[in-house]
């Protein structure tokens, strides 16, 4: 269940088919200031992310920063994401035909972030970035940063 702020502000994206930097900062101020609760409102933004042409450029930086922390820091254990959660994160990003590009620097922010990842994420990143253009992977490469991660099997 996503709470009532959240739920308008998808039915306003998705009826503009855009949205704005107003929409954003709505969003990380007041719609979801405290953070996301559930994976049904992750899977909201993710969905928003798949169906709607974003004009802010701030959209992504904020949907990831807010991901992540419910992923790598909500869920418990903190700082694990064990193979439930990366098998639900597979399935909610890589709907709809692939991943966007947002979707996939998600996936590799949750990677950095956390202390341990399910190897189910990092072969999703591996065989998702496969089917990438070549000029979404260089954007990739920009926000890539080194990885000290250990993997669990």
């Amino acid at each position: 269940m996503i709470n009532k702020k959240l739920r308008e502000f998808v039915d306003r994206a998705l009826d503009h088919n855009s949205i704005t930097d107003e929409d954003v900062q709505r969003l990380q101020a007041d719609i979801l200031a405290d953070g996301i609760a559930t994976r049904a409102e992750a899977d909201a933004l993710i969905a928003v992310d798949r169906i709607v042409n974003p004009t802010s450029r701030a959209w992504g930086d904020v949907v990831i920063a807010l991901i992540v922390d419910y992923v790598v820091w909500g869920e418990r254990p903190s700082g694990i994401v064990r193979g439930e959660d990366a098998h639900w994160l597979v399935v909610s990003l890589g709907a709809g035909g692939g991943p966007t590009p947002v979707a996939l620097r998600l996936a590799h922010e949750i990677v950095r972030e956390a202390a341990q990842v399910d190897e189910t994420l990092l072969t999703f990143i591996l065989r998702s970035q496969r089917g990438m253009p070549e000029t979404v992977v260089e954007e990739l490469d920009h926000y890539r940063r080194p990885m000290r991660k250990t993997v669990a099997a």
